[in-house]
């Protein structure tokens, strides 16, 4: 294909962008009573917006929004990707939105996960698709789009925009974004791991998303994809809403990792592998900061309950209905970890048991969790 050619491709890319994309509106002070409740909605899910004016005119401009996230297959589902994800899926379907799950098989190829062997990787995706089915995840406005599938229905278009994020920025600004793959900027990174990001960058794009709904671990690459609109001049540029990572069992762990058991809960643990956990779990008495236990405490347990009820020392049962209420007296060391985790323990199986219930009562699902479980992790 000569220069010209390509050239000409890429014109097409934004004259499509420009018809696909949200009709730039004039901006508004105003919002509608319901536009009000979806931008509550959005904001509990985004521990950051960028930018939340841009997502505003969205909401002023558009009812049913294109909302994307991307999963790799790489192994067990732990509550970070199953409950926590669940929680924020249905709060953007409420705010009006489809939510895209794009189940990238082929990233995971790419970054070795399973070994790169594509049919254990395609076999994973499929296990963490019935435990989201068993969440409560609002699947009526859900879609799960396999990436080797998209791509292979439209490949000129999709690696026409891989080749042109390719070009436009150099080699130490795509490997910035190497924690999207788990990954530190430091490491030596196989070729295939330096075409990750831009393919995740056009991932954005080619979904015709409004909405990049991933974690903060994801934040970078998002950011690529807005500097990449400034560099081709693409106006409607996605909205970023990141959600908060979950951190994982151990003191300093920032997130959970699948390779790491001891670290994570994971969805279909039995409940005294959860008691376990949660009883080993850091949690230092009268420490706030970078505790686990309070952290699922507030980003789990009181997102799914109105309130908690402990039975602490000299006081007897006391009844919780705020976390902040409950965070005040755990630093004022009123509450004792002892106290806390059985009741965090007790919460969590709670929400795991439905889960336990699919894989135990259907055949098909029973097979699939025994088949990924018989998997190596690999980094």
């Amino acid at each position: 294909m000569s220069t010209e050619n390509i050239e000409k491709g890429i014109e097409s890319l934004k004259v499509e962008e420009t018809k696909t994309t949200t009709t730039p509106v004039a901006p508004k002070i105003e919002l509608s009573e319901r536009n009000k409740e979806r931008l509550a909605l959005i904001k509990e899910v985004g521990e950051e917006i960028v930018s939340e004016e841009s997502l505003i005119k969205l909401l002023n401009g558009k009812e049913k929004l294109r909302c994307y996230d991307g999963f790799e297959p790489s192994g067990r589902m732990h509550i970070a990707q199953g409950i926590l994800k669940s929680i924020n899926v249905n709060r953007m379907t409420k705010a009006g939105c489809t939510f895209i799950f794009w189940v990238a098989d082929w990233f995971a190829m790419l970054n070795n996960k399973m070994n790169g062997d594509l049919n254990k990787i395609r076999k994973v995706g499929q296990y963490m698709i019935e435990i989201w089915k068993a969440t409560g995840m609002d699947m009526e406005n859900v879609e799960f789009l396999w990436s080797s599938d998209e791509i292979n229905k439209n490949p000129n278009d999709y690696w026409l925009r891989v080749m042109d994020i390719a070009r436009r920025f150099n080699i130490p600004r795509i490997k910035k974004c190497s924690k999207i793959m788990g990954r530190d900027e430091g490491d030596d990174l196989m070729c295939a791991q330096l075409l990750y990001p831009c393919m995740q960058c056009a991932d954005i794009f080619f979904l015709k998303a409004d909405i990049c709904q991933l974690g903060m671990d994801q934040r970078k690459v998002n950011m690529l994809a807005i500097e990449y609109c400034d560099k081709v001049k693409i106006k409607n540029k996605p909205i970023i809403v990141s959600h908060h990572m979950l951190s994982g069992l151990k003191e300093g762990q920032e997130k959970m990792s699948k390779s790491d058991p001891e670290s994570a809960i994971f969805m279909e643990d039995s409940e005294a592998e959860v008691n376990t956990k949660i009883k080993k779990a850091y949690c230092p008495p009268g420490i706030v900061e970078k505790n686990p236990i309070l952290d699922y405490t507030k980003n789990i347990v009181f997102q799914k309950l109105d309130s908690l009820t402990l039975n602490i020392k000299d006081k007897g049962e006391v009844v919780y209905t705020k976390y902040q209420d409950l965070e005040n007296d755990y630093a004022a060391e009123k509450i004792h970890p002892s106290e806390l985790k059985p009741v965090i323990a007790k919460a969590i199986n709670a929400m795991l048991q439905p889960v336990r219930d699919h894989f135990a009562n259907n055949a098909e699902a029973a097979a699939l969790l025994k088949t990924v479980r018989s998997y190596t992790v690999t980094r």
